[in-house]
């Protein structure tokens, strides 16, 4: 179900400030790649999201909007496509017969974060060369991979080359830019990207698997950017009972705040937590997501909208 709308940031534009028609971002799912609840998730959180439909959240994705040349933008193409489509067009609905997307980019080739190609295809949209940027590895697993080689083959979809640190131009006023990080590169290799609009920046980082292996400082990316949504897949240690947390390594939310506790307030503020895990706590209200936001932190939610 779709959460109601909030801004991204205290400084983000009202409804009638003559700014709020400029291009923005829009949360499409929060949670990790399985969803929430998750398949064969029996515990009390995923009980809660089965039995109330207005707790269950889809897939980690992030749409970016230009009201100005009409336009909408996707990162990451998820499981849950066919919903996040639908619940951008309540948002953005697009105009005339302006195409569903103007390009996807990826991050990496890990279930929750491409799969959604799959209705590309011509049992569903049969979209024709719509662009999908990927990096070296993504791109050549998309090429050489069924069943989405059958995408390039019926030109349903039109594969174009990222680079690490070199921006793309989606129009005169925005640009994102892919910038590699550390995670379990089976298939390829796996990026966030940093978007960049007229006004301000957002981060975007779903998964890595520690701040510490990044040959970049959290501190000084997020000096950079103005919002981050960054991985918040689990909250603590020992979440996943009976299984090594090692194997699926990610920054504990908590291990996160404790990094930057020090930082300054507003430096705290840019940061909303994305990616969540179906055992993650602060999926739902309760004392985790309390804590997080007395630290000066944030939980993403699905259909909150961001300026650029």
């Amino acid at each position: 179900m779709l959460a109601a709308f909030v801004l991204g940031c205290s400084a983000a534009p009202r409804a009638t400030d003559p700014q709020a028609a400029g291009p923005f971002v829009v949360v499409l799912g929060i949670a990790q790649d399985g969803g929430f609840p998750q398949a064969g998730c029996r515990g009390e959180q995923c009980r809660r999201g089965w039995e109330d439909l207005s707790l269950q959240r889809h897939v980690a994705s992030l749409a970016l909007v230009d009201p100005e040349s009409k336009q909408r933008w996707l990162i990451d193409v998820t499981p849950d496509f066919p919903e996040q489509l639908a619940m951008l067009d309540r948002i953005a609905p697009p105009e005339g017969r302006a195409p569903a997307l103007s390009a996807i980019f990826l991050t990496h080739a890990h279930i929750g974060h491409y799969t959604g190609l799959m209705f590309l295809g011509r049992e569903v949209l049969g979209t024709a060369s719509l662009p999908v940027y990927a990096m070296p590895r993504m791109f050549e697993f998309i090429e050489n991979n069924g069943p989405w080689n059958q995408l390039v083959r019926l030109h349903n979809v039109e594969l174009r080359p990222l680079n690490n640190d070199q921006p793309v131009t989606l129009t005169t006023r925005i640009s994102i830019t892919p910038i590699l990080v550390p995670h379990r590169d089976e298939y390829s290799e796996t990026v966030g990207f940093i978007v960049r609009g007229p006004r301000r920046s957002v981060l975007y980082i779903p998964d890595i698997d520690k701040w510490e292996r990044w040959d970049r400082r959290l501190e000084d990316v997020l000096a950079s950017v103005d919002q981050a949504f960054i991985d918040g897949t689990f909250y603590a240690d020992g979440e996943l009972p009976g299984r090594n947390m090692t194997e699926i390594p990610h920054p504990f939310i908590q291990e996160t705040m404790a990094r930057l506790a020090t930082a300054s307030a507003a430096e705290r503020n840019k940061v909303w937590f994305i990616h969540l895990n179906q055992s993650n706590p602060a999926m739902l209200p309760g004392t985790a997501r309390t804590r997080i936001e007395r630290s000066g932190f944030h939980v993403a939610d699905e259909g909150m909208k961001s300026p650029l």
